[in-house]
């Protein structure tokens, strides 16, 4: 790895795949901390009667076999964490030495956990043009800014990314590249997405990030490599590579099927990391490892010479 970025880090997003138990959430950062190396675990924090109309919130789930309530609502409310259980998160994440971050979904939950002040919040790419949100934010936490922009046109992308340099917060901000899909098909990953985001805002944006839904880890080492690229092109950071975390991907719930498990995500950050360092120039023409394999092996036309004379 090269002198001008440091190592990009890794976000185990276990979402909700706590399944609305506080200890799973509390074995799912442990894990993730010290079995995968990971550098952040990231959770979600909705205010469902906010975020939801009447008529989302008593409608049954659309997928039954997933549902922990009789209604969206219901399910949702099971699944959520209040102020005081996040907390306790935050608590376990700093006795595991791991950073702790969130998503938030409205304005109730952007001022509930900006409160609690973590290094970083998220903003999903399903309300990435929900303004009063951003603009609270801007105002009222001094963290890093995180953003996805899936189902998003490149219009709104730019839109957004002026929202915040309009604040003087785009220096706080990290876009991400991501295609909103629960797995995601390879053919729709998309990696020269990241290209296209680092040549318009790398230079206007803290950094630019990665989020996958899809299965395995091979997407992602190319995300890295893509990212890599850029920024030796003078393009901006490449920063961060999310994914979804579960501790089974057979529990019951929407996101366990797209999460990696813990020896998948162990991998995904060793290969980063592994990945990472090779991903640079040669420091001299001939390196010190080869140097003893070309005193060795090497056909030399002027150590021949001499051996002839």
């Amino acid at each position: 790895m090269s002198e001008e970025h440091t190592p990009v880090k890794v976000i185990a997003e276990i979402g909700c795949n706590h399944k609305g138990d506080l200890e799973i959430a509390k074995e799912l950062i442990r894990v993730a901390a010290h079995v995968c190396k990971a550098d952040i675990a990231k959770f979600q924090k909705r205010h469902n009667r906010e975020l939801l109309t009447p008529e989302q919130y008593d409608t049954p789930h659309p997928v039954p076999a997933n549902a922990y309530g009789d209604t969206y609502g219901a399910h949702r409310e099971f699944l959520e964490m209040d102020t005081d259980q996040h907390k306790e998160l935050i608590d376990c994440c700093t006795e595991n030495g791991i950073a702790y971050s969130t998503s938030v979904w409205d304005l109730t939950s952007a001022k509930e956990m900006a409160a609690l002040n973590p290094p970083l919040l998220k903003i999903p790419s399903a309300t990435n043009q929900h303004y009063d949100l951003q603009g609270y934010l801007c105002e009222h936490y001094a963290g890093e800014i995180h953003v996805s922009t899936g189902m998003s046109t490149g219009q709104e992308i730019v839109d957004l990314v002026n929202f915040y340099a309009e604040r003087g917060r785009a220096k706080d901000l990290v876009v991400y590249s991501c295609t909103s899909g629960y797995p995601v098909a390879f053919e729709d990953i998309c990696l020269f997405e990241i290209r296209n985001l680092m040549e318009k805002f790398g230079a206007t944006v803290k950094g630019i990030g990665f989020s996958g839904h899809h299965l395995g880890i091979a997407a992602d080492v190319a995300a890295l490599a893509v990212g890599r690229a850029m920024e030796a092109d003078g393009k901006g950071k490449f920063t961060h590579i999310e994914r979804h975390f579960t501790l089974d991907r057979t529990w019951k719930g929407t996101d366990h099927a797209a999460s990696l498990e813990p020896d998948g995500l162990r991998r995904l950050c060793r290969d980063l990391k592994h990945v990472d360092a090779a991903l640079a120039y040669k420091g001299q023409e001939i390196l010190p490892v080869e140097q003893v394999q070309r005193d060795k092996l090497k056909w030399v036309k002027e150590q021949h010479e001499t051996a002839a004379q």
